[in-house]
């Protein structure tokens, strides 16, 4: 049975005392909650990981990095790779968010070789893709958010995908205050789940978790993760209030 997952993306937002703080924040009011079947994962910068891990330690709470280098290492500066991830003792990956893609430059095949290094080392990735309001508008959205995966992902081995989270972005919906309706959040899902079939079998396509990330926020929570195939939420500026954040938590 595939989980469900709240996931709060931090992004370049938090010092370190204020990370901790929410942090705490987030461990103490997830404590009497029944999570049986729900994750719950925040993302904090590079630099506050190891603050942040402490004070998860041991809780319901899981920490992932927002990004890593596919090289082993070497002359990248400013760089983070998967080794330096799981030697603090992470398990997971955020890959592919819609700001690296647009902002730094992340394409497909960066993405594929990311993707290789993060399981190689063992760590569970949440890959991100979606498209821009442009392709919505086109009708072009189910070409692009197929490429995306089928680039990025159908060159694994069916085993390696039971360290694989989805995380459909409408890029449009980010941080405009726009929402996709429940009802295209699910359509693309029901999509996102039937080419992961066809290229693989039911059995994962049934069992991987795919995440919808596009402002979602305790008003709409509720009714986007109640739909068939959406499992959870990437989520981002909610993430960074405990109150809000725990609320999409409840949502389930």
């Amino acid at each position: 049975m595939r989980k469900q997952i709240v996931a709060g993306n931090w992004k370049m937002n938090k010092n370190v005392q204020e990370s901790t703080q929410l942090a705490d924040e987030i461990v103490r009011n997830v404590k009497g909650l029944n999570l049986e079947n729900t994750r719950v994962i925040i993302a904090p910068t590079f630099v506050n990981l190891s603050e942040v891990i402490k004070v998860t330690d041991g809780s319901k709470v899981e920490v992932a990095a927002q990004n890593m280098h596919q090289a082993k290492s070497g002359a990248f500066t400013g760089e983070i790779s998967a080794d330096m991830l799981t030697s603090l003792g992470l398990k997971t990956v955020v890959l592919g968010h819609s700001e690296r893609r647009e902002y730094f430059g992340e394409t497909d095949t960066i993405l594929a070789s990311k993707v290789d290094a993060a399981l190689e080392n063992n760590l569970e990735i949440i890959l991100c893709f979606g498209e821009v309001l442009e392709d919505r508008k086109s009708e072009n959205h189910f070409n692009v958010v197929e490429s995306q995966i089928k680039n990025g992902l159908f060159h694994l081995e069916a085993s390696a995908w039971k360290n694989i989270v989805l995380a459909y972005e409408p890029v449009w919906a980010i941080g405009t205050g726009e929402t996709a309706s429940p009802e295209q959040a699910q359509e693309m899902h029901a999509f996102i789940r039937k080419i992961v079939a066809e290229k693989y079998n039911n059995e994962i396509a049934e069992n991987v978790s795919i995440l919808y990330g596009g402002s979602v926020k305790p008003s709409n929570a509720k009714e986007i993760f109640s739909k068939k195939d959406v499992d959870g939420g990437l989520i981002g500026g909610a993430a960074l209030n405990s109150v809000d954040f725990i609320s999409l938590v409840k949502s389930f």
